[in-house]
């Protein structure tokens, strides 16, 4: 155990040094890793006030993300019960309508190494289309689908649409999302999580 520790130590260090995509974006790796967390959540890529402080999901789409989960704060931001690995790990930049995809590159050099480390690791929330194409090779084209038979892949990987606020005209469109998928991952996460 206090190998892996500091083989994950020695890997963030790494990674917080990581230029790779200097010449497309601003480097600033936000994640965080946990050689002892059951719960891995698998994002975009950082936005702009996650890029401005360093932390993880602290925004609207965070708060929206941690209703859903039934968590609070505290227990979100505990790296002994979740890690946090977004798909690219630095602000992808803006685009026409959003954020830029994140980048590839982090998952290519990153990824695997990380999760190698991550033993504990039961439950993987793959955020939005990005992580879900990568994680899910037998999943549907469409985000829509690849949550509703969430099941289908449960406990090891949980599809779940991006919380941003701007996604709320598809949670407004697909109340079963909300009514039916939420309450049995909540009671999951809360399982995981607190017991």
């Amino acid at each position: 155990m206090t190998e892996r520790i500091e083989l994950l130590d020695r890997l963030l260090s790494e990674i917080s040094k990581c230029r790779i995509c200097e010449e497309h974006l601003e480097p600033n790796p936000v994640l965080r890793l946990s050689s002892t967390a059951r719960l891995l959540v698998i994002g975009q890529a950082p936005g702009t006030r996650v890029h401005a402080t360093g932390i993880p999901w602290n925004d609207p789409s965070g708060v929206r993300l941690r209703k859903w989960l039934g968590i609070t704060d505290d227990v979100f931001y505990d790296t002994a019960r979740v890690a946090i690995m977004p798909m690219g790990y630095c602000y992808p930049g803006k685009g026409k309508s959003g954020d830029l995809p994140p980048r590839p590159e982090c998952r290519e050099a990153w990824h695997d190494r990380a999760l190698k480390l991550m033993p504990e690791v039961k439950t993987t929330l793959l955020i939005g289309q990005y992580a879900q194409r990568a994680y899910l090779p037998d999943a549907g084209k469409l985000l829509s689908d690849n949550v509703r038979n969430w099941q289908q892949w449960f406990p090891t990987y949980i599809p779940l649409p991006h919380p941003s606020p701007r996604n709320t005209l598809w949670l407004k469109q697909r109340p079963w999302f909300e009514e039916e998928v939420i309450p049995t991952v909540r009671e999951f996460i809360r399982q995981t999580l607190l017991n």
